[in-house]
Formats: structure tokens, sequence, C-alpha cells
């Protein structure tokens, strides 16, 4: 049960506390301090263990007690110090120790804190009390530390009414967005993908009542990716079946499609594979798609359409925050002018440009490579919950220019010409590739201040060494005649930086 201030659990059995030490493990942030609490046997150390087993996804993990090192240390994931102060003989013996610098990398699980009360105030405290033949936990902490251990026992409610009780999870990845993963094994042995992306909140109102994500047009809440997951699937795509959800949690329980990496192992591109994925593009855009899709009794999900304010507003996104990245200055009103001025005709051409699904976000990260399978099946799409009626080049652009990873413009070029080949009917070439220009030059336009933003406002530094790839992207895109008048304009202010040798 909970009270505003605290969380309190009974743990029947050992394996109670295992499992309790694994769901705690999925709530920590770095700078989180852990005060375990209890007398002699009360399971101090089995919790702990469980806890940095979890962590390092390692359940044979050698985790020694550290009351006679006083402190032992675990370069993981999240990298863990495991404090025992029994023994402790003065306080102040905790900065020798290296309490501070936990912190700053990681995380420190101490027991008996007790020793050294006021280094641990406003920390999560754990307090475990025998009860029968078990054990009565008791769970304090700061608000967003004690919000965030209610949310991960939430998710482990979820998975045992969901059928999936007893199941181990896994830290698998945090995104560039509000949505974070876990992959879970259930007592069968199978594996499978839990999604935790609750609805979005507390968005700025940037204009008329709406956010930046009302704007861009971007899924809202999990019933987006239910939706568009099935509507590829029912088209013979290979999406992840949705398993069990949960839609106004935001969780869903979903099909593990492989651990096959659509890049190499030494993370350059496969020409092959990328041409295999133009292809099933080519295959999507022959396709009649729905525009509203069942999710669920009574929930409709509407895919929304790219429209011009979606194109306008991530355009902006440029100067919002690549400027004051690059210059440490404000655009001005002159330069916001010339600059809507250039885009408003290109726009009204990707309005009328031949239409289709665009899933988005169609690159490397969200393609599963499976060796084993044929045809459609051979490659998995997931992340597909910002898709939305707009330009069929879009996800083209985005492939043949993965921002991510290096594509040679001769890769490119196979890319495009793949796509191309496998596309029938009355197919305009011409046509398709004034609208590739533009809708890569948009994109990439708009990933210039998105990586900016990543770093600046959501403490995501390593994506600006992408943006030298992104201006060459750039570069190469702005050379279509079309977009001339637009180069020009990015040349004069420093947008394209470098050429690359």
């Amino acid at each position: 049960m909970t009270n505003p201030e605290m969380i309190i659990l009974d743990l029947p059995d050992e394996a109670a506390t295992l499992q309790l030490g694994e769901d705690l493990a999925l709530a920590l942030r770095q700078g989180d301090v852990v005060a375990l609490h209890g007398d002699l046997g009360m399971g101090k150390s089995t919790l702990a263990r469980a806890l940095i087993r979890a962590i390092a996804e390692d359940d044979e993990l050698e985790v020694p007690s550290p009351t006679f090192t006083l402190v032992q240390r675990y370069p993981l994931r999240l990298p863990v110090q495991h404090f025992d102060l029994y023994r402790l003989s003065n306080p102040e013996e905790l900065e020798e120790l290296g309490l501070a610098e936990a912190l700053s990398e990681g995380v420190a699980l101490v027991e008996w804190p007790d020793r050294a009360p006021e280094y641990f105030d406003s920390v999560t405290h754990v307090k475990l009390f025998e009860v029968g033949e078990g054990r009565r936990v008791e769970i304090s902490a700061p608000e967003s530390a004690l919000s965030r251990i209610a949310h991960t026992l939430e998710v482990r409610k979820f998975l045992d009414r969901s059928g999936y009780a007893g199941a181990k999870r896994r830290f698998m990845l945090g995104d560039a967005s509000i949505r974070a993963y876990e992959t879970i094994r259930t007592a069968a042995g199978e594996r499978l993908i839990l999604m935790d992306a609750p609805a979005r909140s507390n968005e700025p109102i940037l204009r008329d009542g709406l956010t930046y994500s009302d704007i861009a047009k971007l899924a809202q809440s999990v019933v987006a990716f239910v939706g568009i997951a099935q509507a590829l699937r029912d088209n013979g795509f290979c999406a992840p079946q949705i398993l069990a959800m949960d839609l106004d949690a935001g969780l869903l329980v979903i099909e593990h499609l492989g651990d096959g990496a659509f890049l190499m192992p030494d993370g350059s591109v496969n020409p092959t594979r990328y041409q295999e994925a133009g292809r099933l593009l080519a295959a999507m855009h022959e396709r009649e798609w729905p525009r509203s899709i069942t999710v669920a009794e009574g929930v409709e999900y509407v895919v929304p359409i790219y429209d011009r304010a979606a194109f306008e507003i991530e355009c902006a996104l440029l100067l919002d925050w690549y400027i004051p990245f690059t210059e440490d200055r404000v655009a001005t009103d002159e330069e916001r002018q010339e600059f809507n001025q250039l885009w408003e005709p290109l726009i009204t051409r990707l309005l009328e440009c031949e239409q289709s699904l665009a899933l988005r976000d169609y690159h490397s990260p969200n393609i599963i490579w499976r060796e084993e399978r044929d045809g459609l099946d051979r490659l998995g799409v997931i992340d597909v919950q910002d898709a939305a009626f707009g330009p069929a080049a879009f996800d083209v652009a985005s492939l043949a220019m993965d921002a991510r990873v290096d594509v040679s413009p001769e890769v490119e070029r196979a890319i495009v010409d793949a796509y191309c080949a496998a596309r029938t009917g009355a197919f305009d070439r011409a046509a398709f590739e004034e609208a590739y220009a533009i809708t890569a030059a948009q994109r990439n336009t708009k990933i210039l201040g998105i990586f900016v933003r990543l770093a600046k406002r959501d403490g995501k530094p390593g994506y600006l060494k992408h943006l030298p790839r992104i201006q060459d992207y750039l570069r190469r895109a702005l050379a279509h005649p079309s977009l001339s008048d637009l180069r020009a304009f990015y040349e004069r202010h420093g947008f394209l930086g470098e050429q690359a040798r």
C-alpha cells in the first residue's frame, strides 16, 4: 500500500525480496542514494545483491558483502557503489570512501546508514522488518524518487495481471523521447518487450492552445503505436504484435522481433540491407492505408496528417536552437521572415506530391534485420507511433540519409534507385526526386535543431557528434535545383558547416 510519503510492501519470501531488488533497479537514476535499514538477517544484503545483479544484467555476478572493505564498486551501465558502514569508525570516513564521487557517476547503496545519519537525510530509505515468516518493507524518499519507485511497482502489477507474474525485468533503453523500454523474460523463458510510454503532459503551450508535439503531430499516447503497428501487420509488414496493454497507463507488452542489428557489427552501413529497406518502402507506398484504426473496444486511432503547421514548426527548430548554440544569439525577425518565405513554396510542393503513410523515423535504430526470414518479414519495423499521412519520399530520405550513421553518396543513390525500381504503375521519378530533395532538406533542417535541443535542454550532449554528418546531408539535398535559393540562405548563415574533405 502507499501514502503520499511512503510505500509499504509485504515480502512473503526471499523470491519476493529478489524481485523487489530487480524492480528498484529500474527506478534508479544517477545521483540516487538507497539507504538500507534493518537488523541482522533482515535481507539488506539480499536486496542489494539482487539490485546490483539486475543493473549488471547478470544473475550470477559475484556480489560480496562489503562488511570488511566498507565499499565495493561496480562499473556497470549505471555505476554502483555498495557501502556497508557497520564497521565505520568515524562518519567523516565516508568522504575518503568516495561517496560524493559515487553519486557524480552513478548510485550508492548503503547498509547501516545510521552510522552516519547526517549524510543520509534526503535520500531513499528502505526499511525491512520481520513479519511472521516474511518481511515488511517501508520505502520513503524525496518526491521524484518515490514517484519513480511507485511507477516501477505499478509496472510489476501490470505484468502480474497480464499473465506475466514472476517475469524478469531488465533495462533495455530510453530513447530521445518520453518512452522507455525493458526486456522481460517470462517464467517459460520467452523474451518480450515492455514499452513504458505515459501520455504526454506538462508541455508548454506554444500557440492556439497547442503544444509542440500537438502541432508536429507526434504521438500523444501508446494508442498511436498500437494502431500503426496493427495497420502494418494487417498489410503484411513486420511490426510488433501487441500482447498486453494498459492504454491509460501507457504500458504495452509487445513481441520481441529479434536481436538482428540493421548495421554491421562495426556500426557501418550494409548497402544490401539498406536497399532492401528501400524496396520495403516501395511496397508500403503502393498500399491503401486506413485513416482510422480500431485499437480496442470503443477506442479508435485517427492517423494524423503531416500538414503545413507541422512542417513549419519542425523547420523552426533550426532558428530556435541551432543559431543560439552556434552563434550565441537569437535569430532576428528579418532572418525568420526570409526563412519562412523560402520554406513556404517548398512546403506547398510537399503537400502536393505523392502522399502515403510516412513512419517519420525509418532509419537504422528502428529496423530489425531478421536474417532467417524472407520477403517483407525480413525487416522488422519498430518505433512507429509518430507515423502520419505525408510525402511518400519522406521515409526514403530518412533511410538514405540516416542521421546516426554515415551513408555515402554512392550508397544513398543505390537506395534511391532500389526504391524507384521497385515502384510500379504511374510512378513519376522526376517528381519523386524533387520531393525527395525537399523532404531531405526539411528533415535534416529539423534534426540540426533537435540534436542541439537534446544536448542543451535534455542533457544529452552525445547528439552533438552527429551535427557534421547532418550538415553534409543538407549539402547533398540542397544541390537539387529547386532548392538553390534555400541553399544560398543556409550558406550565408553558416548552417552547412565546413565542406567535408
